[in-house]
This record gives C-alpha cells, structure tokens and sequence, in this order.
C-alpha cells in the first residue's frame, strides 16, 4: 500500500469490533501484517480462538477484566497508558500494514488518555499504515482526521427483549 487511511467506526450499533476484526482477516488474507491493540478490555471473546492462530498478526490487551464504570479505576488508567505507549511504538515502528486500535474512541470519552495523546497517537501514523479507530461517541476531532467514517446505527436490539449476549455471537 502506498498510501493508508484513516478508518472510524463508531455508533452505539453492535459491530464495530466485528467490522475490524472482519477487515485484519481480509488484510492478512492479503499477506499483510497487522497490530489489533484492544482497550478496555481484558477479556478475549470467541474470535480469539481464531485470530490467534494466524500469522502475521499481534494482539494486545489493554484492558482489566472488569467493565469501565462512569468513574474508572487505577487499574483502567493504568491498562489506557499502557496501551497507548504500546501503540504509539507500534505506529512509530512503521512495521505493520494495517493497525486496528479497538475501543480507542472510549478511552477519550471516559477520560482514561487525553485529546493530546489521541491526536499524536494519529500524527505518529506512517504514510503507508491504514489506522482503523473504533469505538462508540467518536468526536469532532477524531471525525475531523478520519478518511473514512462508518456510523453503526442501533435500530432494534434483542437486548431490549432481555436476550443476554451470546457466546460466538455477540463475545
């Protein structure tokens, strides 16, 4: 790739993480290399099983095992910096094709890395990466830098209908 974008997929719509999951499947299908960096999450979902077992594919947690509350803890700041320090080496490394930062959007939301750490995070972007940035309450700002903005619209959800997620479904 000569030239890379950036990608936001946000909304309050379920699939914004199966959307880039579908899409580090595609390049590395591509024989591409590709970094997936999950924050606030610290448990792996069913799609691991998979994902791990392909080459040329790093994946990173940087989550507790806990859901981030309206008023984040030590250890959910802690998990935030690190993976933003992990990922600023990786897009600086200029090593991966495709770098997919799952939940990063939340992260500026619930105050856990700051509009200046988003934004050099973006300016760290080599010319030839494509950064995909997900995560529900994307920004102006985030918006703003974006090539690319996919919106997942919730128009009915079974959730509602008090139906739990499901195992190979929805985690």
């Amino acid at each position: 790739m000569e030239k890379g974008y950036i990608q936001v997929y946000t909304g309050n719509g379920k699939g914004k993480t199966t959307a880039a999951f579908g899409l580090a499947v595609r390049a590395l299908g591509a024989g591409k290399k590709v970094f997936l960096g999950q924050f606030m999450k610290g448990i792996k979902d069913s799609a691991f099983k998979i994902l791990e077992k392909l080459d040329n594919l790093e994946i990173q947690m940087f989550g507790a095992p806990t859901f981030v509350g309206n008023e984040p803890r030590y250890t959910d700041i802690d998990k935030a910096q690190e993976g933003y320090e992990y990922s600023l080496k990786v897009l600086k490394s200029g090593e991966y094709d495709v770098v997919i930062l799952d939940e990063l959007n939340l992260c500026f939301i619930t105050e856990l890395i700051t509009e200046e750490q988003f934004n050099h995070l973006i300016d760290q972007k080599p010319e030839h990466v494509e950064l995909i940035i997900t995560g529900r309450y994307a920004t102006d700002f985030v918006k703003d830098r974006a090539d690319l903005i996919t919106e997942m619209r919730e128009h009915k959800h079974y959730y509602h209908e008090g139906v739990l997620a499901r195992k190979g479904i929805d985690f």
